[in-house]
């Protein structure tokens, strides 16, 4: 096996570990959405702001895809490019378990057995906007169905993020290539 190989395996066995940990429980629960129709959540969903993991920092044309789920579990690619937009390019393919309590709770499985928590906090009726976050209050993720959204939309969703407890300070804006 490739020294190359290995260091990934050993990154994203370090940050499901670490994800894993970070799941502590919050004096204020971290609220969900309703319903979620998990088929038309399904698709590409571009990162365009996120506190992110260790493994995200510095990542520039970040998107997150989801397959539509089949029982209960959801086929996940996620991808960026290191350092620029012509970065190496970094591929993960966790897979998300839909909570039986909720379809807006997920286990983000990178490595068995560790599931991180993933929650869908905010999402608009037209399934363009989206708010994960986790009861800890350690990262998030702003992502849109397009690239690039208006600076009036991107402000709504950092108010909703401090709206949640989070410190917006922390907030990195992912740049994609137009």
């Amino acid at each position: 096996m490739s020294s190359t190989r290995l260091s990934a395996m050993f990154s994203i066995a370090l940050s499901a570990v670490t994800l894993g940990a970070c799941q502590t429980s919050s004096p204020n629960p971290m609220p969900t959405i309703g319903e979620v129709d998990l088929e038309r959540f399904a698709g590409q969903w571009f990162v365009i702001a996120s506190i992110p993991t260790f493994l995200e920092r510095d990542a520039y044309n970040a998107i997150e895809f989801y397959d539509a789920p089949v029982n209960g579990r959801i086929d996940t690619t996620f991808t960026f490019n290191k350092g620029s937009s012509d970065g190496p390019l970094r591929r993960y393919t966790p897979t998300a378990f839909v909570s039986e309590q909720s379809d807006a709770v997920w286990g983000m499985q990178f490595l068995w057995p560790f599931r991180a928590e993933y929650r869908i906090v905010h999402l608009d009726d037209d399934y363009q906007y989206t708010i994960i976050g986790r009861t800890a209050r350690d990262y998030v993720w702003i992502m849109a169905r397009q690239s690039d959204i208006s600076a009036s939309d991107y402000t709504r969703l950092v108010e909703e993020v401090a709206s949640l407890g989070y410190d917006t300070g922390k907030l990195v804006r992912i740049p994609h290539a137009t």
